[in-house]
């Protein structure tokens, strides 16, 4: 199920001339994720797609977001609401599996256009402000989920869906993080199984995933220090700016300047 990374992975995937660019891209999604708390996937996903392909992109992120959210996540299982949090997760976590096959059997070039093209049409609904207003329902839960579920499987984005529904309703910003937090550790595990399951976790993915979470890491910590003098529009205009410009770079138009 794993095939376990050893000295000759690491030399080849430091010796690889992708690699720089890759642990730029990683250093600028954890910046991000620690400067807006949301983010990474969306400079992550596209960037390293085009630098690496989709399928290293989705496992790599997956690895190092399980390991980077467990020390925030643990105390979030006592504050959430779980009556909203089990609908969307169990609706997502059945769709894993479709998002996976997705990722497994899509051309990888038509996947980066379709990863490029989701998130900035991802970035313009968060841009615009946009929230559902209504207050969470079953079956609004479920299809929400869904949404999420195919987002992760496929391409490592659940979040945008499940935080618009969220946001928008009435409970009280800690709950509505407390949330997320558990939401995004739950279908995490979900598909950290689907994706082993279809053998994704191959030994350069592994490798990678070890190598470009250490400057992830870093650069989140750094960027939630920035985060604590800086306004709330600085941050957002920061975040959005950074997640506009990755989708952009990421279109196959631009390979040559990424490989």
């Amino acid at each position: 199920m794993f095939d376990l990374p050893d000295t000759s992975s690491f030399a080849a995937a430091f010796a690889d001339p992708r690699f720089v660019p890759a642990a730029v891209v990683a250093a600028l999604a954890g910046a991000v994720r620690g400067f807006s708390g949301f983010g990474s996937a969306l400079v992550y996903i596209p960037l390293v797609a085009a630098i690496y392909d989709p399928r290293i992109a989705a496992a790599t992120l997956l690895l190092i977001d399980l390991v980077s959210c467990v020390p925030f996540t643990v105390p979030a299982f006592s504050r959430c609401n779980w009556r909203e949090v089990v609908p969307v997760t169990a609706s997502a976590a059945l769709m894993v599996p479709i998002g996976t096959l997705v990722l497994l059997f899509v051309d990888p070039m038509v996947l980066r256009w379709v990863i490029a093209v989701l998130v900035i049409g991802l970035l313009m609904v968060l841009m615009s402000g946009w929230r559902y207003h209504g207050k969470p329902h079953l079956a609004a839960s479920l299809g929400v989920g869904a949404v999420a579920g195919l987002g992760s499987g496929a391409v490592q984005i659940a979040g945008p869906p499940v935080i618009i529904y969220w946001l928008g309703g009435p409970a009280a910003a800690t709950i509505v993080r407390a949330n997320l937090m558990v939401f995004f550790a739950l279908i995490g595990c979900a598909t950290l199984i689907s994706y082993a399951a279809q053998g994704l976790f191959t030994r350069p993915a592994l490798t990678l995933a070890v190598l470009l979470g250490v400057p992830f890491l870093a650069a989140m910590t750094i960027g939630a220090l920035m985060f604590r003098g800086a306004s709330d529009s600085l941050y957002r205009r920061v975040a959005y700016g950074l997640i506009a410009v990755s989708a952009v770079v990421s279109l196959p138009l631009f390979d040559h300047l990424l490989r």
